[in-house]
C-alpha cells in the first residue's frame, strides 16, 4: 500500500494549485487524484474552446433534478473532468468579487477570511499583464490578461453601457467593481491559462508529486476518528492510498459533498435512507448550496458583426490560421469578455456592492442549450448575483457511480425571481442604446412583443440556465451546520479538509474561478503551518484598500 504525506482530490482549479504549493518541500510526498483525463486536447488551450465545453467536452454530464419554481424544468449543470477543472473549461472570465463578500464571510464566522486577509493571496496567484498596484501584482503563476482583439461591436457595447448609465471601469478587480469594461481574462499569450497549464505543468517533474488520471475516488478511509487514506477505482481496479498528514478534498461543490456523503460524513437520516453507513453526523455536508442563474437577451446583428459567421467551414478554417500565425482572431476570443456590474435594488446601490453582472456574448448558441440564430447574432447575459435561495447536494444512493441529484432549488425566494427579471430588462435597454444601433437590427429573444411582467417570467422558465458558479455545500464558519472551519479542516474528523468553492459561505458577487483559487492559495498557507498574508487588518473596503496602502507606498 503506497503511503504519501498529503493526497489531494481532485486536480482542479483548486487541486493543482494545492499540488504545486505542497510539494515545494522536496521531502513532502503528494499525491493528486483525478478521476478525468489529460487536457492535452487542444481545445483546452484555445481561448475560444469554451463553446465546446458546454456542450459536454471534459464533463460529467450532470444535470439537475426538477427545479419547482421552475415549471419543473431539468438544467444542463456541467462540472468539469479533466486537469484544471472548472478553469479548463470555463469561459477565463477574471472576477474576484466585491470586497464586501469576504468581509461578509468573516461576519457570518470565517475569520481569518475578509477582504483584507484574501487579497494578499489573489495577489500572489497573479501575473498580470497590464496592472501592478495594490491591488494587482506580476510574476504569479496565474496569467491575466485583457482581450487581445475587442470587436467593434464589444466597442460599442462599452459607450451603450456609459449611455445607460454605467461609468466605464477598467478593472472590475480594483477600487470600485460598478461599471462596464473589458474584463480581464485567464489568457496567457494567446493561451487559456488554467490552473494546470498555471501550476501544475511547470512541475510535473517533481519526484515527490504523483499525478494519477482516471483515478475514480469513492471513500475516505477513516479510522479512530481520524482520514487515513481514499479508496479509488482506476482502470477497474480498486487501490487504497494512505495519507499519513492530511486528505485534502478539493473536488468541488458538488464532488466534495458527494464524496462525504459516499463515505458516511453528513446527515444521518440521508445516508441512512440511500443504504449509506454513517460514520459522522454532520448535518450540514450537501446544504447550501448556491449558484448564479442566467438570464440572457439575443438580437439579431444587422451584419457580420460577432463570431457566428465562423461556423462556415472555409472561415474556420481561415480562423484557425490566423491563431496558429498570428495569435490573434476568433481563435484568441474567449468569447464573453466584456461585461459590467449594476444594481437591481436600490440598496446594493447605496453600498456600492452591486447585484447584477452581465457577460457580452460574441454570438448566439455559445452555450449549450442557447438557441442559435439563422443570421448574426449578439447575445448579453445577465445575473442576479447575491440569491437567497438555498438547495442540496445528495446521493441517489450508496452506489459510487451513481449520478448525485443536483438541488439548486432556483427562485425558491421570490426575491431572486424578481431580481432576476429587473437585471433581464436592464440587459433589453442596454442593447437598445444608440450606441449599438449600428450593429443591433432587432431583439429576437425574448422578443419585442414581451413586455409584461408575465412574459418575461415566462420566457425565463423556459430559457434559464446555470452561470455555472455552485458553492457552499461544504460551507466553512463556526455555527452547527459549518462543515468545516475557518482553517478548512472538517468538524469532528481529523486529518481531513476541504479547499475548494465548497467551502464558501455565500456565493461571490462575481464568476468563481479567481476566488476558488485563491482558497487554494491561502488553503496551502494553513496546511503547512505558515504565518498566512494579510493586508492592514483595518481594511474593511475596497476604498479603504486603495487609501491606506497607497499612503503606506
Amino acid at each position: 500500500m503506497t503511503v504519501y504525506d498529503y493526497i489531494i482530490v481532485g486536480a482542479g482549479s483548486a487541486g493543482c494549485v494545492l499540488a504545486n504549493r505542497l510539494s515545494v518541500d522536496p521531502s513532502t510526498r503528494v499525491l493528486l487524484l483525478e478521476a478525468g483525463g489529460s487536457d492535452n486536447n487542444p481545445l483546452f488551450s484555445m481561448p475560444a474552446g469554451f463553446a465546446k465545453m458546454t456542450k459536454g467536452i471534459a464533463s460529467w454530464g450532470y444535470s439537475t433534478v426538477p427545479q419547482r419554481h421552475l415549471g419543473g424544468r431539468v438544467l444542463r449543470y456541467t462540472q468539469a473532468k479533466v486537469l484544471g477543472g472548472g478553469s479548463s473549461i470555463n469561459a477565463q472570465v477574471y472576477t474576484r468579487g466585491n470586497a464586501r463578500d469576504y468581509d461578509g464571510w468573516a461576519a457570518d464566522g470565517a475569520t481569518g477570511w475578509s477582504y483584507a486577509d484574501v487579497l494578499p493571496y489573489f495577489k500572489r496567484a497573479e501575473d498580470n499583464q497590464r496592472f501592478v498596484d495594490v491591488y494587482h501584482a506580476r510574476g504569479g503563476p496565474l496569467g491575466v490578461s485583457v482581450p487581445v482583439n475587442p470587436l467593434p461591436i464589444s466597442e460599442a457595447f462599452l459607450r451603450a453601457g456609459q449611455e445607460y448609465g454605467m461609468p466605464y471601469n477598467p478593472d472590475f478587480n480594483g477600487a470600485r467593481q460598478e461599471g462596464v469594461g473589458h474584463y480581464q481574462v485567464t489568457v496567457r499569450d494567446a493561451r487559456r491559462c488554467s490552473t494546470a497549464a498555471a501550476y501544475l505543468k511547470p512541475i510535473r517533474g517533481r519526484p515527490n508529486l504523483t499525478v494519477l488520471t482516471g483515478a475514480y475516488s469513492t471513500r475516505i478511509v477513516v479510522e479512530n476518528g481520524r482520514a487515513v487514506g481514499i479508496e479509488s477505482v482506476r482502470g477497474g481496479q480498486g487501490e487504497i492510498v494512505r495519507a499519513e498528514r492530511e486528505v485534502i478534498l478539493a473536488s468541488g461543490a458538488i464532488g466534495s459533498p458527494r464524496l462525504l456523503l459516499l463515505s458516511g460524513i453528513g446527515p444521518a437520516d440521508h445516508l441512512n435512507a440511500v443504504g449509506v453507513k454513517p460514520i459522522h453526523d454532520l448535518p450540514g455536508v450537501g446544504e447550501d448550496l448556491q449558484d448564479h442563474l442566467d438570464l440572457y437577451a439575443i438580437a439579431e446583428c444587422k451584419g457580420d458583426f460577432t463570431y457566428d459567421g465562423y461556423a462556415k467551414l472555409h472561415r474556420t478554417i481561415w480562423a484557425g490560421l490566423e491563431y496558429l500565425l498570428f495569435k490573434r482572431g476568433p481563435v484568441a476570443s474567449t468569447l464573453f469578455e466584456t461585461g459590467g456590474f449594476w444594481y437591481a435594488d436600490p440598496a446594493a446601490r447605496a453600498l456600492e456592492w452591486p447585484d447584477v453582472q452581465f457577460h457580452l456574448g460574441l454570438g448566439s448558441g455559445i452555450e449549450a442549450g442557447v438557441e442559435k440564430l439563422r443570421n448574426a447574432g449578439v447575445t448579453l447575459n445577465s445575473a442576479f448575483l447575491r440569491p437567497r435561495s438555498r438547495g442540496t447536494v445528495r446521493l441517489a444512493s450508496g452506489d459510487p457511480t451513481a449520478v448525485p441529484l443536483i438541488d439548486p432549488n432556483y427562485w425558491s425566494d421570490a426575491c431572486d425571481r424578481s431580481a432576476a427579471i429587473e437585471a433581464l430588462k436592464m440587459a433589453r435597454e442596454i442593447l437598445r442604446q444608440p450606441a449599438l444601433e449600428p450593429f443591433v437590427m432587432v431583439e429576437r429573444m425574448p422578443g419585442v412583443a414581451a413586455t409584461s411582467e408575465a412574459a418575461l417570467a415566462d420566457y425565463a422558465y423556459r430559457t434559464c440556465k446555470t452561470d455555472h458558479h455552485p458553492v457552499g455545500t461544504c460551507r466553512m464558519g463556526t455555527d452547527q451546520l459549518a462543515v468545516v472551519d475557518p482553517s478548512l479542516r472538517l468538524r469532528g474528523i481529523d486529518g481531513l479538509r476541504i479547499c475548494d468553492a465548497s467551502v464558501m459561505p455565500r456565493v461571490t458577487s462575481s464568476n468563481t474561478n479567481a476566488p476558488t483559487i485563491m482558497i487554494a492559495e491561502k488553503a496551502a498557507d494553513l496546511i503547512l503551518g505558515k504565518t498566512t498574508l494579510c493586508a492592514p487588518q483595518s481594511v474593511n473596503t475596497e476604498r479603504n484598500v486603495l487609501n491606506i496602502l497607497e499612503s503606506k507606498s
